[in-house]
């Protein structure tokens, strides 16, 4: 265990009731979620936790209740397990469920909404224009880089995994690049480009005991973090330790901490950002509240690095389940 982490004593498996593991989903994610919720089903079960996989795309979220399932863990990515909606449905049914509630996973699953809270709290995020629906005629998509300045990044503001992603070297480049991330989403997000290094800085808990683990430092050939790169080739190299100043780290971590807490997240989460090479300042990206799972997955790699096993991880998450909605006390009560 790395001293600089102290967790308390892993929960017993018996005590986790019947499990279902959501993954797979209706989502551009789908094939990413069902590597996450492979990896986490065979966890589980190798600590004896009574796991089941779920399949929503296949199957009524209703089954659940009905099977008798006392918790879930949700392994889906992206639309419809990432947003608020399947969160909102199992509050309905009332089975605790890991992760972020309602409110903090809709909102963190909007960028741009996400950029509007931590600026009202004070927290570095590159500057950015929301391009409409109705927007993005030629006229304004070319006044863009007036504004942020080039490179610039374009992506749809609700996916992940860099899905819909352009780097932008030119003008001559917006009209595709919007075109392509509006294949995802009726509205654009263009973002300042950071030059500098790419990093990534998990968190367990909630509230006053959340924790920051490790911060990750990710190298990807020609700076193309992309969706293949993420998840199917091993050309990206990922440095934990991150090899950064003990003060920046430190800072990064806090960040990181911050941003989950401004956001009301619980549970777990992942904070993206990137530190501008000219001065070392760290800018938010976003925040991943239903982060990857993968064996290329970057939380089970910082929880190593902090001296947690991935099937260790995955039952500290799973024991973290919970409502947002309480019981209403009756009258008189």
């Amino acid at each position: 265990m790395n001293p600089q982490f102290v967790f308390p004593p892993l929960p017993d498996a018996a005590d986790m009731g019947r499990v279902a593991v959501l993954f797979g989903g209706r989502s551009a994610e789908r094939e990413v979620s069902l590597m996450s919720g492979t990896g986490v089903l065979q966890a589980l079960r190798s600590l004896g936790v009574d796991a089941h996989a779920f399949d929503p795309a296949e199957r009524e979220l209703a089954e659940l209740r009905h099977e008798g399932f006392d918790r879930c863990f949700i392994a889906l990515h992206g639309r419809h397990g990432e947003d608020g909606t399947v969160q909102g449905a199992l509050e309905l049914l009332g089975i605790p469920y890991t992760g972020s509630g309602v409110m903090a996973s809709s909102v963190a699953m909007d960028k741009t909404m996400t950029k509007r809270v931590w600026l009202a709290e004070g927290l570095p995020t590159p500057r950015h224009v929301l391009l409409q629906a109705d927007g993005q005629a030629r006229e304004r998509v070319r006044e863009v880089p007036d504004n942020l300045g080039l490179p610039l990044i374009v992506k749809p503001p609700h996916e992940g995994s860099s899905i819909g992603v352009t780097k932008v070297q030119g003008y001559s480049q917006m009209q595709e690049a919007v075109q392509l991330a509006a294949r995802y989403d009726p509205e654009v997000l263009c973002e300042e480009f950071i030059d500098g290094d790419e990093l990534t800085c998990a968190v367990l808990g909630t509230g006053a005991g959340a924790v920051a683990l490790p911060v990750i430092r990710i190298a990807a050939p020609e700076g193309a973090y992309d969706y293949q790169n993420k998840y199917f080739t091993d050309d990206v190299k990922y440095h934990c330790p991150a090899g950064l100043p003990d003060a920046l780290e430190a800072q990064v971590r806090q960040l990181a901490i911050a941003a989950y807490r401004s956001l009301g997240c619980r549970g777990w989460g992942r904070a993206d950002f990137m530190v501008r090479a000219r001065d070392q300042q760290p800018f938010l990206l976003e925040m991943n509240t239903s982060p990857g799972m993968t064996s290329h997955s970057l939380v089970p790699m910082a929880a190593r690095a902090a001296g947690l096993s991935y099937e260790q991880l995955c039952l500290r998450i799973l024991a973290q389940a919970a409502l947002d909605t309480r019981p209403v006390p009756k009258e008189g009560a």
